[in-house]
Protein backbone atom coordinates (compact mmCIF):
# COMPACT_ATOMS: atom_id res chain seq x y z
CA UNK A 1 0.00 0.00 0.00
CA UNK A 2 1.21 3.17 -1.27
CA UNK A 3 2.29 5.86 2.00
CA UNK A 4 1.53 9.29 1.88
CA UNK A 5 5.15 11.29 1.97
CA UNK A 6 5.48 14.86 2.99
CA UNK A 7 9.11 16.53 1.73
CA UNK A 8 9.79 19.87 3.72
CA UNK A 9 11.93 21.76 1.34
CA UNK A 10 12.75 21.35 -2.37
CA UNK A 11 16.40 21.85 -2.34
CA UNK A 12 19.13 19.59 -3.63
CA UNK A 13 18.68 17.04 -0.97
CA UNK A 14 14.51 17.49 -0.28
CA UNK A 15 14.25 16.78 -4.48
CA UNK A 16 16.66 14.26 -4.68
CA UNK A 17 14.84 12.38 -1.63
CA UNK A 18 11.19 13.56 -3.48
CA UNK A 19 12.46 11.42 -6.50
CA UNK A 20 13.48 8.35 -4.95
CA UNK A 21 10.86 8.18 -2.39
CA UNK A 22 8.44 8.00 -5.55
CA UNK A 23 10.45 5.45 -7.03
CA UNK A 24 9.13 3.03 -3.92
CA UNK A 25 5.60 3.35 -5.15
CA UNK A 26 4.94 6.12 -2.13
CA UNK A 27 2.61 9.64 -2.99
CA UNK A 28 4.74 12.12 -2.31
CA UNK A 29 4.47 15.93 -1.81
CA UNK A 30 7.30 18.39 -1.84
CA UNK A 31 6.26 21.54 0.06
CA UNK A 32 8.96 24.41 -0.73
CA UNK A 33 8.48 27.89 0.53
CA UNK A 34 10.06 30.11 -2.50
CA UNK A 35 8.42 30.45 -5.66
CA UNK A 36 10.58 27.92 -7.33
CA UNK A 37 12.89 25.17 -5.68
CA UNK A 38 16.48 24.57 -5.37
CA UNK A 39 17.26 28.74 -5.49
CA UNK A 40 20.82 27.65 -3.43
CA UNK A 41 21.54 25.08 -6.20
CA UNK A 42 21.52 28.03 -8.41
CA UNK A 43 24.18 30.03 -7.06
CA UNK A 44 26.82 27.30 -5.92
CA UNK A 45 29.84 27.61 -7.64
CA UNK A 46 29.75 30.73 -8.57
CA UNK A 47 26.56 30.19 -10.92
CA UNK A 48 28.40 26.77 -12.58
CA UNK A 49 27.30 24.27 -9.84
CA UNK A 50 30.29 22.51 -8.40
CA UNK A 51 27.76 19.18 -8.46
CA UNK A 52 30.01 16.72 -6.98
CA UNK A 53 33.88 15.66 -6.91
CA UNK A 54 35.53 13.11 -8.73
CA UNK A 55 36.89 10.67 -5.77
CA UNK A 56 36.38 7.54 -4.01
CA UNK A 57 34.38 6.32 -0.91
CA UNK A 58 37.23 7.35 0.68
CA UNK A 59 37.69 10.58 -0.36
CA UNK A 60 34.09 11.86 0.74
CA UNK A 61 34.43 10.55 4.18
CA UNK A 62 37.78 12.81 4.54
CA UNK A 63 36.30 15.63 3.05
CA UNK A 64 33.84 15.76 6.20
CA UNK A 65 34.47 17.82 9.23
CA UNK A 66 34.20 15.63 11.87
CA UNK A 67 31.61 13.48 11.40
CA UNK A 68 32.56 11.84 8.14
CA UNK A 69 32.33 8.49 9.86
CA UNK A 70 28.42 8.87 9.80
CA UNK A 71 28.09 8.91 6.01
CA UNK A 72 30.61 5.83 5.25
CA UNK A 73 26.66 3.53 4.54
CA UNK A 74 25.36 6.87 2.45
CA UNK A 75 28.17 7.46 0.47
CA UNK A 76 28.40 3.49 -0.34
CA UNK A 77 24.85 3.52 -1.45
CA UNK A 78 25.21 6.82 -3.55
CA UNK A 79 28.57 7.44 -5.03
CA UNK A 80 30.09 10.52 -6.27
CA UNK A 81 30.45 8.04 -9.46
CA UNK A 82 26.29 7.71 -8.69
CA UNK A 83 25.75 10.97 -9.02
CA UNK A 84 27.96 11.82 -11.89
CA UNK A 85 25.64 8.60 -14.00
CA UNK A 86 22.40 9.92 -12.32
CA UNK A 87 22.73 13.30 -13.90
CA UNK A 88 24.38 12.43 -17.07
CA UNK A 89 21.42 9.69 -17.55
CA UNK A 90 19.07 12.72 -17.18
CA UNK A 91 20.83 14.62 -20.12
CA UNK A 92 23.34 17.02 -18.07
CA UNK A 93 27.23 16.06 -19.47
CA UNK A 94 29.20 16.96 -17.18
CA UNK A 95 33.31 17.43 -16.72
CA UNK A 96 35.94 17.37 -13.62
CA UNK A 97 38.39 20.09 -13.61
CA UNK A 98 40.99 20.96 -10.51
CA UNK A 99 40.97 19.21 -7.83
CA UNK A 100 38.59 16.76 -8.62
CA UNK A 101 35.70 19.02 -9.09
CA UNK A 102 32.55 18.55 -11.12
CA UNK A 103 30.40 20.50 -13.17
CA UNK A 104 28.35 20.44 -16.12
CA UNK A 105 29.61 20.76 -19.51
CA UNK A 106 27.39 24.02 -20.17
CA UNK A 107 29.08 25.56 -16.77
CA UNK A 108 25.56 26.64 -16.31
CA UNK A 109 23.81 25.38 -13.03
CA UNK A 110 20.80 25.64 -13.94
CA UNK A 111 21.12 22.68 -16.17
CA UNK A 112 21.69 20.93 -12.86
CA UNK A 113 18.57 22.13 -11.05
CA UNK A 114 16.31 21.48 -13.83
CA UNK A 115 17.73 18.21 -14.23
CA UNK A 116 16.60 17.40 -10.52
CA UNK A 117 13.13 19.31 -10.44
CA UNK A 118 12.34 17.49 -13.32
CA UNK A 119 13.71 13.72 -12.05
CA UNK A 120 11.37 15.10 -8.55
CA UNK A 121 8.30 16.27 -10.78
CA UNK A 122 8.31 12.69 -12.81
CA UNK A 123 7.11 11.33 -9.30
CA UNK A 124 6.05 13.95 -6.76
CA UNK A 125 3.81 17.41 -6.52
CA UNK A 126 5.74 20.03 -6.01
CA UNK A 127 3.89 22.87 -3.64
CA UNK A 128 4.68 26.30 -3.13
CA UNK A 129 3.34 26.47 0.77
CA UNK A 130 5.25 26.84 4.13
CA UNK A 131 5.29 24.75 7.03
CA UNK A 132 4.39 25.76 10.62
CA UNK A 133 4.48 22.74 12.21
CA UNK A 134 4.70 19.08 11.81
CA UNK A 135 2.06 17.22 13.67
CA UNK A 136 2.66 13.96 15.98
CA UNK A 137 0.62 11.26 17.76
CA UNK A 138 1.65 8.88 19.95
CA UNK A 139 5.42 9.06 18.69
CA UNK A 140 4.50 9.04 15.25
CA UNK A 141 4.31 11.64 12.58
CA UNK A 142 0.59 11.82 11.20
CA UNK A 143 0.81 15.15 9.41
CA UNK A 144 1.95 18.98 8.95
CA UNK A 145 0.34 22.04 9.89
CA UNK A 146 0.98 25.16 7.34
CA UNK A 147 1.20 28.76 7.93
CA UNK A 148 -2.25 29.52 6.50
CA UNK A 149 -3.60 26.77 8.83
CA UNK A 150 -3.82 23.83 6.12
CA UNK A 151 -3.66 20.51 7.52
CA UNK A 152 -1.47 17.75 5.57
CA UNK A 153 -2.47 14.15 6.85
CA UNK A 154 0.44 11.56 6.33
CA UNK A 155 2.64 8.76 7.04
CA UNK A 156 5.73 10.04 6.82
CA UNK A 157 7.84 13.35 6.45
CA UNK A 158 11.48 13.85 5.23
CA UNK A 159 12.90 17.43 6.90
CA UNK A 160 15.24 18.84 4.21
CA UNK A 161 14.78 22.54 5.01
CA UNK A 162 18.63 23.41 4.63
CA UNK A 163 20.84 25.59 6.98
CA UNK A 164 21.24 29.18 7.67
CA UNK A 165 23.22 30.31 5.20
CA UNK A 166 22.14 32.17 1.97
CA UNK A 167 18.85 32.84 3.89
CA UNK A 168 17.52 34.70 0.32
CA UNK A 169 17.26 31.45 -0.91
CA UNK A 170 15.18 30.29 1.95
CA UNK A 171 17.41 28.39 4.30
CA UNK A 172 16.35 30.45 7.43
CA UNK A 173 16.63 28.09 10.00
CA UNK A 174 12.92 26.54 10.14
CA UNK A 175 13.55 22.77 9.85
CA UNK A 176 16.10 23.12 13.44
CA UNK A 177 12.39 24.80 15.08
CA UNK A 178 10.78 21.99 13.97
CA UNK A 179 12.88 19.17 14.83
CA UNK A 180 13.77 20.83 18.47
CA UNK A 181 10.30 21.48 18.94
CA UNK A 182 9.60 17.14 18.23
CA UNK A 183 12.12 16.28 20.56
CA UNK A 184 15.46 16.09 18.92
CA UNK A 185 18.79 18.15 19.68
CA UNK A 186 20.20 20.67 17.49
CA UNK A 187 24.05 21.13 18.08
CA UNK A 188 25.56 24.82 18.06
CA UNK A 189 25.11 26.95 14.77
CA UNK A 190 27.93 28.34 13.25
CA UNK A 191 28.75 29.62 9.55
CA UNK A 192 31.09 27.79 7.75
CA UNK A 193 33.15 27.80 4.86
CA UNK A 194 32.92 31.49 5.09
CA UNK A 195 35.46 34.85 5.22
CA UNK A 196 37.30 35.54 7.92
CA UNK A 197 37.22 39.50 9.38
CA UNK A 198 40.73 40.38 10.66
CA UNK A 199 42.19 42.68 13.16
CA UNK A 200 45.09 44.21 10.74
CA UNK A 201 44.16 47.27 8.96
CA UNK A 202 46.08 46.30 5.99
CA UNK A 203 43.71 44.19 4.89
CA UNK A 204 41.27 46.94 4.02
CA UNK A 205 44.39 48.12 2.18
CA UNK A 206 45.14 45.25 0.05
CA UNK A 207 41.25 45.22 -0.74
CA UNK A 208 40.48 43.09 -3.77
CA UNK A 209 43.67 41.73 -4.05
CA UNK A 210 43.99 38.04 -5.07
CA UNK A 211 47.08 35.70 -4.33
CA UNK A 212 47.23 32.81 -6.23
CA UNK A 213 49.77 30.24 -4.49
CA UNK A 214 50.17 30.78 -1.22
CA UNK A 215 50.45 28.83 2.03
CA UNK A 216 48.35 29.50 4.86
CA UNK A 217 48.45 28.15 8.11
CA UNK A 218 46.09 28.70 11.47
CA UNK A 219 46.98 28.52 15.10
CA UNK A 220 45.36 28.77 17.95
CA UNK A 221 45.67 30.57 21.16
CA UNK A 222 49.06 30.50 20.32
CA UNK A 223 49.76 27.03 19.55
CA UNK A 224 52.94 26.30 18.12
CA UNK A 225 51.34 23.93 15.42
CA UNK A 226 49.10 24.52 13.31
CA UNK A 227 45.32 23.00 13.14
CA UNK A 228 44.92 23.73 9.98
CA UNK A 229 47.21 24.31 6.71
CA UNK A 230 46.60 24.56 2.79
CA UNK A 231 48.16 26.05 -0.36
CA UNK A 232 46.03 27.83 -2.93
CA UNK A 233 44.47 30.71 -3.50
CA UNK A 234 43.79 33.64 -0.89
CA UNK A 235 41.78 37.36 -1.28
CA UNK A 236 42.07 40.31 0.82
CA UNK A 237 38.63 41.99 1.47
CA UNK A 238 37.07 45.21 3.12
CA UNK A 239 36.93 42.63 6.04
CA UNK A 240 40.09 40.80 6.30
CA UNK A 241 40.38 37.49 4.02
CA UNK A 242 38.05 35.13 2.18
CA UNK A 243 39.30 32.64 -1.14
CA UNK A 244 38.94 29.18 -1.41
CA UNK A 245 41.81 28.38 1.45
CA UNK A 246 40.35 30.96 3.82
CA UNK A 247 37.06 29.41 3.49
CA UNK A 248 38.30 25.49 4.16
CA UNK A 249 39.82 26.80 6.88
CA UNK A 250 36.85 28.36 8.32
CA UNK A 251 35.70 24.95 9.13
CA UNK A 252 38.15 24.28 11.69
CA UNK A 253 37.33 27.57 13.26
CA UNK A 254 34.42 26.72 15.51
CA UNK A 255 34.83 29.38 18.57
CA UNK A 256 36.15 32.15 16.74
CA UNK A 257 34.51 35.05 19.36
CA UNK A 258 36.03 33.47 22.58
CA UNK A 259 39.56 31.46 21.41
CA UNK A 260 42.40 33.81 19.68
CA UNK A 261 43.32 32.43 16.18
CA UNK A 262 46.02 33.64 14.21
CA UNK A 263 46.55 32.95 10.00
CA UNK A 264 49.80 32.64 8.73
CA UNK A 265 50.55 33.71 4.91
CA UNK A 266 53.26 32.21 3.32
CA UNK A 267 53.76 34.45 0.25
CA UNK A 268 56.67 32.22 -1.16
CA UNK A 269 55.85 28.45 -0.02
CA UNK A 270 57.37 27.15 -3.04
CA UNK A 271 60.89 28.31 -1.74
CA UNK A 272 62.85 27.37 1.58
CA UNK A 273 64.01 30.29 3.81
CA UNK A 274 67.53 29.22 2.31
CA UNK A 275 66.22 29.76 -1.23
CA UNK A 276 64.00 32.77 -0.64
CA UNK A 277 67.08 34.85 0.87
CA UNK A 278 68.73 33.95 -1.70
CA UNK A 279 66.74 35.29 -4.43
CA UNK A 280 66.16 38.65 -2.30
CA UNK A 281 69.67 39.02 -2.17
CA UNK A 282 69.83 38.70 -6.22
CA UNK A 283 67.63 41.39 -6.26
CA UNK A 284 69.13 43.44 -4.31
CA UNK A 285 72.15 43.31 -6.30
CA UNK A 286 70.14 44.13 -9.21
CA UNK A 287 68.68 46.87 -7.73
CA UNK A 288 72.23 47.80 -5.58
CA UNK A 289 71.56 51.60 -6.07
CA UNK A 290 67.65 51.94 -5.45
CA UNK A 291 65.74 53.07 -2.33
CA UNK A 292 64.20 49.30 -0.30
CA UNK A 293 60.95 50.34 -1.65
CA UNK A 294 61.68 50.30 -5.39
CA UNK A 295 63.70 47.34 -5.38
CA UNK A 296 60.25 44.39 -4.70
CA UNK A 297 58.76 44.87 -7.67
CA UNK A 298 59.77 41.15 -9.12
CA UNK A 299 59.01 39.78 -5.72
CA UNK A 300 55.66 41.21 -4.97
CA UNK A 301 52.29 42.77 -6.40
CA UNK A 302 52.47 46.23 -6.58
CA UNK A 303 49.43 46.07 -4.27
CA UNK A 304 51.51 44.27 -1.55
CA UNK A 305 55.07 46.18 -1.54
CA UNK A 306 54.06 48.80 0.74
CA UNK A 307 52.72 46.93 3.23
CA UNK A 308 55.50 44.49 3.63
CA UNK A 309 57.88 47.11 3.18
CA UNK A 310 56.57 48.86 6.49
CA UNK A 311 55.31 45.23 8.59
CA UNK A 312 59.47 44.75 7.44
CA UNK A 313 60.62 47.87 9.58
CA UNK A 314 62.97 48.48 6.67
CA UNK A 315 62.89 52.08 5.76
CA UNK A 316 61.20 52.75 2.41
CA UNK A 317 64.19 55.40 1.35
CA UNK A 318 66.91 53.14 2.67
CA UNK A 319 69.17 52.11 0.05
CA UNK A 320 69.55 48.24 -0.79
CA UNK A 321 72.90 48.77 -0.40
CA UNK A 322 72.86 49.76 2.98
CA UNK A 323 70.39 47.86 4.05
CA UNK A 324 71.81 45.06 7.08
CA UNK A 325 71.64 41.38 7.47
CA UNK A 326 69.10 41.83 10.52
CA UNK A 327 67.02 43.71 8.32
CA UNK A 328 66.75 41.50 5.44
CA UNK A 329 65.90 38.79 8.05
CA UNK A 330 63.18 40.59 8.87
CA UNK A 331 62.30 40.97 5.52
CA UNK A 332 62.27 37.27 5.31
CA UNK A 333 60.09 36.97 8.06
CA UNK A 334 57.35 39.41 6.87
CA UNK A 335 57.95 37.45 3.31
CA UNK A 336 56.87 33.79 4.94
CA UNK A 337 54.77 34.72 8.40
CA UNK A 338 52.28 37.58 7.23
CA UNK A 339 50.10 36.87 9.93
CA UNK A 340 46.55 38.24 10.73
CA UNK A 341 44.28 38.17 13.85
CA UNK A 342 41.05 36.35 13.57
CA UNK A 343 37.93 38.26 14.94
CA UNK A 344 34.82 37.06 13.57
CA UNK A 345 33.53 34.98 10.45
CA UNK A 346 31.64 37.18 8.21
CA UNK A 347 27.76 36.72 9.38
CA UNK A 348 25.49 33.39 8.07
CA UNK A 349 24.36 35.20 4.94
CA UNK A 350 27.81 35.03 3.34
CA UNK A 351 28.25 31.41 4.85
CA UNK A 352 28.64 28.18 1.99
CA UNK A 353 26.91 26.08 4.53
CA UNK A 354 25.87 25.45 8.26
CA UNK A 355 27.91 23.96 10.83
CA UNK A 356 25.94 21.98 13.80
CA UNK A 357 22.63 20.56 12.86
CA UNK A 358 20.52 17.58 13.78
CA UNK A 359 22.26 15.81 16.29
CA UNK A 360 23.82 12.72 14.58
CA UNK A 361 23.18 10.81 17.49
CA UNK A 362 19.31 10.75 17.28
CA UNK A 363 19.33 9.28 13.41
CA UNK A 364 19.98 6.07 11.88
CA UNK A 365 22.98 6.49 9.75
CA UNK A 366 21.70 3.73 6.90
CA UNK A 367 18.55 5.11 6.39
CA UNK A 368 18.07 8.61 7.72
CA UNK A 369 15.37 8.10 10.31
CA UNK A 370 14.69 9.60 13.59
CA UNK A 371 15.34 7.27 16.25
CA UNK A 372 13.01 9.26 18.32
CA UNK A 373 10.00 10.12 15.76
CA UNK A 374 8.52 7.22 13.71
CA UNK A 375 7.99 8.62 10.47
CA UNK A 376 10.46 11.49 10.12
CA UNK A 377 13.57 11.12 8.53
CA UNK A 378 16.30 14.23 7.87
CA UNK A 379 18.32 14.95 4.77
CA UNK A 380 21.23 17.44 3.79
CA UNK A 381 21.91 20.67 5.37
CA UNK A 382 20.07 20.28 8.47
CA UNK A 383 21.90 17.41 9.59
CA UNK A 384 25.35 17.85 11.56
CA UNK A 385 26.99 17.47 8.62
CA UNK A 386 29.92 20.07 6.84
CA UNK A 387 32.69 19.12 4.20
CA UNK A 388 35.10 21.64 2.72
CA UNK A 389 34.99 22.89 -0.38
CA UNK A 390 34.86 21.42 -4.16
CA UNK A 391 31.45 19.44 -4.09
CA UNK A 392 31.37 17.31 -1.52
CA UNK A 393 28.64 19.34 0.59
CA UNK A 394 25.83 18.83 -2.54
CA UNK A 395 27.69 14.97 -2.35
CA UNK A 396 26.20 14.97 1.33
CA UNK A 397 22.97 16.80 -0.17
CA UNK A 398 22.52 14.23 -2.52
CA UNK A 399 23.53 10.74 -0.73
CA UNK A 400 21.51 11.47 2.64
CA UNK A 401 18.89 12.49 0.11
CA UNK A 402 18.51 9.18 -1.79
CA UNK A 403 18.65 7.05 1.47
CA UNK A 404 16.13 9.07 3.39
CA UNK A 405 13.98 8.87 0.27
CA UNK A 406 14.30 5.03 -0.14
CA UNK A 407 13.80 3.74 3.38
CA UNK A 408 11.26 6.75 4.32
Amino acid sequence: MAKKIIVIGGGAAGLMAAGFAAKQGNNVTVIEKMPRPARKVVITGKGRCNVTNNTDLNGLIKSVNGNGKFLYSAFSEFSAQDTMDFFENLGVPLKTERGNRVFPVSDKSLDIVDALVNFAKSGADIINATVKSIDVKENKVCGVVLENGDYITCDGVILATGGLSYSQTGSTGDGYRMAKELGHTVTELTPSLVGLECKEGFCTRLQGLSLKNVGIKVYKNGAKKPIFEDFGELLFTHFGISGPTVLTASMKMRDVKSAEYKVSIDLKPALTEEALDARILRDFRDNNNKNFINSLDALLPKKLIPIVASLSKIPSDRKVNQITAAERASLLSVLKNLTVTVTDTRPFEEAVITAGGVSLKEVDPRTMRSKIIEGLSFAGEILDLDACTGGFNLQIAFSTGVAAGKNV
